[in-house]
């Protein structure tokens, strides 16, 4: 690969491209001269000890955080040259680190619903009953229908990730990430969550 960064028309069949990124914060090195590209259809899953900076790749394909130096194309947008509110109402995500933001008394329906224009916690957007009824069908789609007036704060770990991975559908994303979404959850947890996912893939 010659390195040289691709134009905008070049990108139209790729979902995520990473030329050369390093990020560095706080005087240490997170990710280093990475090259990784992403096409339409591709499903990928990142492995590697902890520190190896599987999160902070996930936080650069979710617009939620910028290169140090090399160039991050996002469903064909390129960070620090785009709207990234925008950019990230097409991206579907779940973390441990968005899951903490989560208010504890947001009634389950309401978390999902909230990620339509990506923000969290209910404030003065507007929502239509096709919006409800798509929330609760995914919270169907992933076993959880009965949990929509639950508060999140009530959910064991099972249930908080189904409902997380609901809430990262929502948006009916461009891209979805999920990290580590079957963390915390034992071995039958964890396969029923995987055949899940198979039949939303």
């Amino acid at each position: 690969m010659d390195g040289a960064v691709p134009e905008p028309d070049q990108l139209t069949d790729q979902v995520l491209a990473v030329e050369g990124v390093t990020v560095t914060r706080s005087g240490s090195r997170l990710l280093r001269e990475l090259t990784w590209r992403v096409e339409e259809d591709e499903r990928w899953v990142v492995l590697g000890p902890n520190g190896a900076g599987k999160t902070t790749l996930l936080s650069l394909a979710a617009a939620r955080l910028h290169p140090t130096t090399g160039t991050v194309h996002v469903l064909g947008e390129r960070l620090g040259r785009t709207d990234v509110h925008e950019l990230r109402t097409r991206v579907g995500l779940s973390t441990a680190a968005l899951a903490d933001r989560f208010p504890a008394e947001e009634p389950v329906r309401d978390l999902v619903l909230t990620a339509s224009w990506s923000v969290v916690g209910r404030f003065r957007e507007s929502y239509q009953p096709v919006d409800r009824a798509r929330a609760d069908r995914l919270l169907a789609q992933l076993g959880v229908a009965e949990l929509a007036d639950r508060r999140f704060g009530t959910l064991s770990e099972g249930e908080r990730k189904r409902v997380q991975i609901a809430r990262a559908l929502m948006p009916d994303p461009e891209l979805l990430l999920l990290d580590e979404p079957a963390a915390g959850l034992d071995l039958g947890g964890r396969e029923e969550l995987v055949a899940r996912l198979a039949e939303l893939a």
